[in-house]
């Protein structure tokens, strides 16, 4: 005897159909109002610390390329006269302004500059940072300060010179470049990665304070960026082998991102406001394992460490990356930092 079908049984499609429908319509609903609401590149003003040279550069690069109006800050003249120069030959608008940011007055001036010679300011981005690359025992409290410094505190007076503009204009964006140094703490950087703990928790939380206002706070975390930025770094301990690892991973390209890819997506995540970009595969899933297998992330970074180059006589004292090139950091690998670094301003 044949069984009759239940009534709900051909409603069950049709209910999976209007999910679908409504999902659709809210996927292309949220797709229109990112469009709408997506900031303007053209004709507006941003600031880029540290865009003389490096990512900085690059950034400024693809940011005139869409008509902005740009500013850049740094601590060296000729850098920045050499960016400017730049810049200016291919029809941008961009000034350049010599500031130490570490000093709260000069943060603030180099704001009042912008704000004097455009009219206005919209945009700011901390891009400006150092690295010191050496085991925990070379490092003294200068040390840390220093990186603190330059990575956090140029960061907040740079924000606090800003906001009162924003306010004023009812709106502003505002994009802090931490790293995935600022997610997992990585052995041999430990100044580095403190400075930027600090940024991320500060970006992260001004987000959540500003929007009200209407400043869009982002926080971006890289990973390694090969823009030939070793060169510029600070090494301590075993100088040579230290800046050999630093140098190869930063070129590597399983490790280290383009920086081309990585500007456009930091450019991305500026105009759709959002609060943070990962911006490579293996920062993403870093920072998901540090999340959910701390202690295991914990026990590779110590094997990692293992591994890293052991302080040696004469290893507190400070050299440059540039001054630690050996055969070590030689090679088809490392030669394209040094490639990048002519490229970007970084000699």
């Amino acid at each position: 005897m044949a069984t009759s079908a239940k009534p709900n049984d051909k409603k069950i499609p049709k209910r999976l159909l209007w999910t679908a429908a409504v999902a659709g319509l809210a996927f292309a609903g949220q797709a229109v109002y990112r469009e709408l609401t997506k900031f303007k590149i053209e004709n507006s003003v941003i600031l880029v610390t540290g865009g003389s040279r490096g990512l900085g550069l690059v950034l400024c690069r693809q940011l005139a390329a869409r008509g902005a109006k740009l500013a850049i800050c740094a601590r060296s003249t000729d850098q920045i006269n050499n960016a400017v120069r730049e810049m200016r030959e291919k029809g941008a608008a961009i000034i350049g302004v010599t500031a130490d940011l570490r000093d709260l007055s000069q943060a603030q001036k180099a704001v009042s500059e912008v704000i004097s010679h455009y009219g206005r300011l919209d945009v700011l981005i901390n891009n400006a940072g150092i690295v010191q690359v050496g085991p925990m025992e070379t490092m003294n409290i200068e040390d840390f300060e220093n990186t603190m410094q330059t990575n956090f505190w140029a960061a907040l007076y740079m924000i606090y010179a800003a906001l009162p503009q924003f306010k004023k204009q009812g709106e502003g964006r505002i994009v802090n470049i931490s790293s995935i140094g600022g997610k997992i703490a990585v052995p041999h950087l430990l100044p580095y990665t403190a400075s930027k703990f600090a940024l991320t928790g500060l970006s992260e939380g001004l987000h959540a304070e500003l929007k009200k206002d209407n400043i869009h706070v982002t926080t971006v975390v890289p990973h390694l960026v090969n823009t030939g930025s070793p060169r510029n770094i600070t090494v301590r301990g075993d100088h040579e082998a230290e800046y050999a690892w630093f140098k190869i991973s930063d070129s590597s390209p399983f490790l280290a991102q383009d920086v081309e890819k990585s500007a456009r997506k930091i450019i991305g995540a500026l105009e759709y406001g959002q609060s943070e970009r990962i911006l490579a595969f293996t920062a993403k899933m870093a920072t998901i394992a540090q999340g959910l297998f701390p202690s295991g992330v914990s026990a590779i970074l110590a094997a990692a460490n293992k591994f890293l180059p052991e302080n040696k006589a004469g290893g507190l004292q400070r050299k440059k990356g540039y001054e630690s090139e050996s055969e070590k950091s030689r090679g088809r690998v490392a030669a394209r930092t040094d490639t990048a670094s002519i490229k970007n301003n970084e000699l």
